[in-house]
């Protein structure tokens, strides 16, 4: 058995999380780790294209660019199977509901973070890759339900 409960792989987004066993719904993931830095300063590295800041409170964010901080790993999902909680002074992750081996292990980034870096060139997460293959599947029925030839009794 697998001494940790993920493992860092190749994702559709880049590298992402993966559960190697089954994580239990509220249970401890990994701890978003890096130096804290001033506000002020965060946004001075966000302004230059640091993309791993993470708010701790209105003074304080933690930079999570260093590549030993395995959460950063974690990518966004508008239908997420984890959320960040903060304790103690540290942002924690832990999971919103059992999370099976293999799955990647997501959150929501947040609005603020969405409209900055993700929608200028659309969300790529699992859920919202799925609604373009819904709509033209939804579209297909529909015109082979319409082209359907409707055959006149002779008079």
């Amino acid at each position: 058995m697998p001494s940790r409960a993920f493992r860092v792989g190749r994702s559709a987004t880049g590298l992402g999380l993966f559960a190697t066993r089954l994580i239990k719904r509220a249970a401890y993931i990994a701890t978003y780790r890096g130096p804290r830095v001033a506000a002020a300063e965060a946004y001075r590295r966000e302004r230059r294209g640091s993309k791993y800041l993470f708010e701790l409170n209105s003074r304080w964010m933690i930079d999570g660019s260093p590549r030993w901080n395995v959460a950063r790993y974690i990518n966004h999902s508008c239908r997420p199977n984890a959320e960040p909680v903060v304790r103690k002074r540290r942002i924690v992750i832990v999971a919103l509901r059992s999370i099976p081996p293999g799955e990647e292990i997501t959150y929501d980034y947040g609005r603020e973070y969405f409209d900055f870096f993700i929608k200028e060139r659309g969300c790529r997460c699992a859920k919202c890759r799925t609604k373009p293959a819904v709509r033209r599947s939804k579209r297909v029925t529909r015109k082979t339900v319409t082209r359907k030839t409707v055959t006149r009794k002779p008079k």
